[in-house]
């Protein structure tokens, strides 16, 4: 199975959830595809790390062999390529490294090299498998390196995808053949913005979803209200509670200090399963 946790803004809780979560199962695998600021390691504080680079196919011009033709700058619809008077310029961060350039090159001026965009970083800790990518100062590219990141993903197992905030194109790309979404928001007028936004790409992905309200009784009632009249599911409420927040703020999940948590998290799982089954 895999349940991805996404919202709609940053700071709602997405990552408290997905690790609260994957340490509440007997087993699971934790891929936080936030890769622009990957954050799950700091609630797990893994000993030991295998890191790894990720590369991708970047065009390199002999601008002996050139002749300046233009093709390949006509081709490429982003733009990475100009062509000027003298030589031809490869911009590496604009390149989505489809290697047409190279194909309608008719001198085989353009070779493809690797170019590495980034690293993923992966350790065991207790049941938890955690992997996360983290995407170099200055990529500006992260889809790239989401796909890295779920390549690593085991159809045999329960995978849990910490999504990056927002509703751009990473969090589509981890979105993307998920089993299901939990979205996670809070009770304000800003979370039940960003939720209304990030349930209309949920229901364009047609992928079964539900909601966990975080910080529960610090706002008003527009999210549960929104909830009911879009008949979408409320699968948890995790009250604004200092203990928790003290928890967090040193690092420490909270199903490790409130036992009574973790069979919250398990029932979770279990009622995710059911609406997966049911299709809703």
């Amino acid at each position: 199975m895999i349940i991805t946790v996404a919202s709609g803004k940053g700071g709602t809780g997405k990552t408290t959830v997905a690790v609260n979560l994957a340490l509440s199962l007997k087993t699971a695998n934790l891929f936080d595809c936030d890769v622009e600021e990957p954050n799950a390691h700091t609630l797990l504080h893994p000993a030991a790390m295998h890191t790894s680079s990720v590369t991708v196919l970047t065009p390199q011009v002999n601008q002996e062999k050139c002749t300046l033709c233009g093709k390949c700058a006509e081709f490429c619809k982003f733009n990475a390529i100009f062509v000027g008077k003298t030589k031809t310029m490869v911009y590496n961060e604009m390149c989505h490294s489809c290697g047409g350039c190279a194909l309608v090159c008719p001198e085989d001026a353009i070779t493809e090299i690797p170019r590495p965009i980034g690293q993923i970083h992966k350790s065991t800790i207790e049941n938890v498998n955690l992997l996360y990518g983290e995407l170099s100062i200055g990529e500006p590219i992260a889809t790239t390196l989401i796909q890295a990141v779920k390549n690593h993903i085991d159809p045999e197992a329960v995978n849990i995808l910490d999504a990056p905030p927002g509703t751009a194109c990473p969090v589509i790309e981890t979105m993307r053949e998920s089993d299901f979404i939990v979205l996670v928001t809070e009770p304000t007028p800003f979370g039940l913005h960003d939720l209304s936004m990030t349930v209309d790409v949920v229901r364009e992905l047609k992928i079964p979803f539900g909601v966990i309200i975080n910080r529960s009784g610090i706002g008003d009632e527009g999210v549960v209200d929104f909830c009911k009249q879009n008949r979408i599911p409320i699968l948890m409420e995790i009250p604004y509670d200092r203990h928790i927040a003290e928890l967090y703020s040193r690092g420490i999940p909270f199903v490790i200090e409130i036992p009574n948590w973790q069979k919250q998290f398990e029932n979770l799982f279990v009622e995710i399963g059911r609406l997966v089954k049911n299709g809703l």
